[in-house]
């Protein structure tokens, strides 16, 4: 079984690119006209309809970028949000990206400790016995995103599935948001910052799932909006792979963006609103519209997956110009 770490790594280097794509859906990132075309057949059953139409734009979203994207973000309170039938759209969202040779990464942050701890990640990475004694996959994700801020007692569950199943973890460490410093950034009595104590921490819990490649399966979030504090906590953790979220849309430029990576790798970095919605910010293509690019599977793409290409495309040489720059 190989280790999540690895598996992440040679997915990238496939695919040249450090990126993965945040799915966090709502109903006005779709196109106007797909969304009247779903509303004529939502009779009395408008929330299974809504669901039904947030699963077929992700679906067209990685038909668009399978071949250049290694790895799907979706975070699961964009699909708690539309209930049972939301969850079943992420459920389907998931297992589509596996078909299409993608990674998952489910962003849940989850936050408890013991057998509740247990039972988030049996949900989302592990399995789960049923009644007739066998055991099912829930979300079969690969890695879950973690908030470490109980302690051991909140992150061992996770390592001990991700251990078994060859799956990964990633823990908040300095995140991408505005007021991430009120608390983060705050000094202990003996001159560390908390994030740097949560740094040491995501290091030492690692040590057991560090792969070939030479980075841990356990990985910190670290916002591409704080490179300065990326850098240090790079430092604090040359085992952990760093989750990046603030491209794009946040604030965060390429450069930013690579700040912790080490010789071109250890790093990847997250973009949702700037792929999910990289057609608004086109005034030359009509999202529903036939173009004239081909998928990786040789269909014709619509205007909006035409704009998430062409998007990914441009964060793909970005990054790897930026990566370039840093060597």
């Amino acid at each position: 079984m190989m280790n999540f770490a690895d598996r992440l790594l040679k997915k990238i280097e496939e695919c040249n690119n450090p990126t993965v794509m945040g799915l966090d859906p709502k109903l006005d990132y779709l196109p106007a006209s797909m969304l009247d075309e779903k509303r004529k057949t939502a009779g009395e059953d408008a929330q299974a309809v809504t669901a039904e139409a947030l699963w077929e734009y992700n679906r067209l979203l990685i038909d668009a970028v399978y071949d250049v994207i290694p790895a799907i973000k979706p975070q699961f309170a964009y699909y708690e949000m539309y209930g049972l039938q939301g969850l079943g759209a992420l459920k389907k969202t998931i297992d589509y990206a596996h078909e299409k040779g993608m990674i998952v990464i489910g962003d849940a942050k989850r936050n408890d400790i013991g057998t509740t701890a247990t039972a988030y990640a049996n949900a989302i990475i592990g399995e789960t016995r049923i009644i007739d004694g066998s055991s099912a996959c829930m979300f079969d994700c690969d890695c879950i995103t973690v908030n470490g801020y109980l302690g051991i007692d909140g992150i061992k569950p996770f390592m001990d599935v991700a251990k078994e199943k060859g799956k990964g973890l990633y823990v908040l460490v300095r995140t991408s948001n505005p007021s991430a410093g009120d608390l983060q950034d705050l000094k202990l009595e003996d001159g560390r910052q908390v994030f740097e104590a949560m740094a040491e921490n995501v290091e030492k819990w690692g040590q057991e799932l560090i792969g070939e490649s030479g980075f841990s399966s356990v990985g910190a979030v670290v916002g591409a909006t704080w490179p300065e504090q990326a850098v240090k906590a790079r430092q604090i953790m040359p085992h952990a792979l760093i989750l990046i979220p603030g491209y794009g849309a946040q604030g965060g430029s390429g450069k930013d963006a690579v700040a912790s990576f080490v010789n071109g790798k250890g790093g990847i970095v997250n973009a949702s609103r700037s792929l999910m919605c990289a057609w608004k910010k086109r005034e030359d293509i009509e999202p529903m519209a036939l173009t004239d690019i081909k998928g990786p599977s040789g269909e014709t793409l619509l205007g909006f997956q035409k704009a998430t290409r062409e998007e990914a495309l441009r964060m793909r040489d970005d990054l790897n110009s930026a990566l370039q720059e840093k060597a």
